[in-house]
């Protein structure tokens, strides 16, 4: 391979005299800020804070757009959100110490979903660090120890000329399979200090492709092309690569059944004859995909949720294409291609050969037909009914953000999400008040089409300050508050295994009131009138709240 870059890498005369002669006045929170733009970068998220102003400064003198929200945690889901939809970086600034704390539950989800969030927290002032002098506000013995449990990488500037290839490296690590976060720290004096370096202009941080071994796809067509009873599981990977169309064309081509996992919604359509849709927590779902002869995983690890709590136990051959290297075979034993599963699917497209099997669309009716029937006989027609009106009231295109209450629970499974990279929750990492912040995130990326989210009455409390948010910002977001009085989820959990639940119920505020107390319409509902409501309210420029008292309950047990 070549690496004479001679022609690309000399500047022209224009820029060179540009270099030669920067704007005078510029800091290196303005070298953070130039970076972040030459890498294509249009939409920030974060909050001030004592130790990056210097960054802040400096953004106020650029042309990005800055969406601020009231809590960094808050931030951090904002950023995440941008992150899965655009399929881009999405910067997040933070300051120091409590700052950058309060931001890790949303790395952990951004993590778990692999999002690309750039995080950039400032420090101390570089005589602080490495055992210098002690006793700065906001100080932390180790900062960025708090977060490499949790993002791909970490990345440090000391001075003015490391910020540009420490943000570009850490933008690089984000993009290369599997998406993530990553972390960038810089001292409150480097940020501050005047540069005489050059304006950054474009900058190179091209993600590495994880392409799959041709030996292991030439095994995977060879499998599947002579399979009996071939069954796919489309998980986030899926999604996240933009990898919808090539896996239905893979699934046509061979005949097999597919199931999407939770994180992988919207990857198979709901109704093609091959779609098993998302019934993972199904005993009829994992008895099927037990029969598999060759089973295919796309883009999951088959963790907790998506084994049906660890009781899937495969008898046939498993083939696994992940791009996290980390979760290739953890859970079960197969052909582990490790790759990008855009690209993968691509391989196996121009490989594998057609399959016929007019058996395949009858398998498929008859395990949803048991499905069907199985939670029809528990009588749960109150949460079928509200996924309905949600589903009627939501534009196709508009995407979803789903906290983690009851009704999200449902809506993994039964919810029918219509297009890929649509519908999004926190199932990853599984912590409360991501929906709303998410949808302010999403709704940066293009505010002139509704967004939805969906919470409980405790998880809209983590996120009541940002209808601030909403209403500064005018971001057409219509959140869904679903309130029974208490943490639905966790009571139902302990009624089950303890007879009683304790700590669970909750004194809430009239959520309508506090909304409209923001300046932001809301509005109380019923089962009823829930689909007019939310439709009404999704129609309707800017931020709205819809209220539904009620009480939920889960669908029976399905993994004993």
């Amino acid at each position: 391979m070549s690496h004479d870059h001679d022609v690309e890498l000399r500047p022209t005369a224009r820029q060179t005299e540009a270099a030669l002669n920067p704007p005078p006045g510029r800091t290196g929170g303005d070298l953070v800020i130039e970076t972040l733009h030459g890498l294509g970068a249009t939409t920030v998220f974060g909050l001030p804070g004592q130790h990056a102003l210097g960054l802040f400064d400096a953004l106020r003198r650029s042309s990005l757009s800055y969406l601020g929200l009231r809590v960094e945690n808050n931030a951090g889901f904002a950023a995440d959100a941008y992150g899965r939809i655009t399929g881009e970086v999405a910067p997040l600034l933070l300051s120091t110490g409590p700052g950058a704390l309060m931001s890790l539950a949303a790395l952990q989800e951004a993590a778990a979903a692999s999002s690309p969030v750039l995080a950039i927290s400032s420090q101390i002032p570089s005589a602080g660090l490495g055992g210098g002098r002690h006793g700065y506000l906001h100080e932390l013995r180790d900062q960025q120890a708090s977060a490499r449990g949790l993002v791909k990488s970490v990345h440090t500037a000391r001075t003015a000329s490391q910020i540009p290839s420490a943000i570009a490296a850490a933008w690089q690590s984000a993009l290369t399979a599997p998406h993530g976060p990553v972390w960038v720290e810089i001292p409150q004096d480097v940020l501050l200090a005047e540069t005489v370096l050059p304006v950054v202009t474009a900058v190179d941080a091209t993600p590495d492709d994880i392409l799959p071994r041709p030996e292991l796809t030439a095994v995977a067509a060879h499998l599947l092309a002579g399979a009996e009873r071939p069954a796919i599981i489309a998980g986030g990977g899926v999604v996240r690569s933009d990898a919808a169309g090539k896996l239905r064309a893979l699934a046509e081509r061979i005949n097999a059944p597919v199931v999407t996992t939770y994180g992988g919604k919207g990857a198979f359509p709901w109704g093609h004859r091959l779609s098993l849709q998302s019934w993972v927590e199904d005993r009829h779902t994992t008895d099927f995909l037990e029969d598999a002869d060759v089973l295919l995983v796309v883009g999951s690890g088959l963790g907790e949720l998506s084994s049906n709590y660890h009781t899937f136990a495969p008898r046939g051959r498993v083939i696994q294409i992940e791009a996290d290297a980390g979760k290739l075979e953890a859970n079960h034993a197969g052909v582990g291609i490790h790759a990008d599963a855009r690209i993968a699917l691509s391989a196996l497209l121009e490989t594998v050969e057609a399959r016929p099997d007019d058996r395949a669309p009858q398998r498929v009716r008859t395990v949803l037909d048991r499905i069907t029937a199985r939670i029809e006989a528990q009588g749960r027609t109150l949460e079928q009914s509200l996924l309905t009106a949600i589903r009627a009231a939501l534009p196709d295109t508009a995407p979803s953000f789903w906290d983690m209450t009851i009704l999200s629970y449902w809506a993994w499974a039964a919810f029918d999400a219509r297009r890929p990279n649509t519908m999004h929750s926190a199932q990853g990492a599984g912590g409360l008040g991501y929906a709303f912040p998410a949808a302010l995130g999403a709704a940066a990326v293009d505010p002139s089409g509704p967004v939805l989210a969906v919470s409980g009455d405790g998880g809209a409390m983590y996120s009541i300050a940002e209808l601030a948010t909403a209403k500064q910002y005018g971001l057409p977001v219509t959140w869904l508050i679903v309130d029974d009085g208490g943490y639905g989820i966790l009571r139902e959990y302990m009624t089950d295994a303890f007879g009683q639940a304790s700590a669970t119920e909750l004194v809430g505020p009239d959520f309508v009131a506090l909304a409209q107390s923001f300046g932001v319409p809301g509005v109380r509902t019923t089962p009823q009138a829930l689909a007019e409501d939310l439709a009404k309210a999704l129609a309707e420029p800017g931020p709205s709240v819809v209220v539904l008292p009620a009480l939920l309950r889960m669908f029976a047990p399905t993994h004993l």
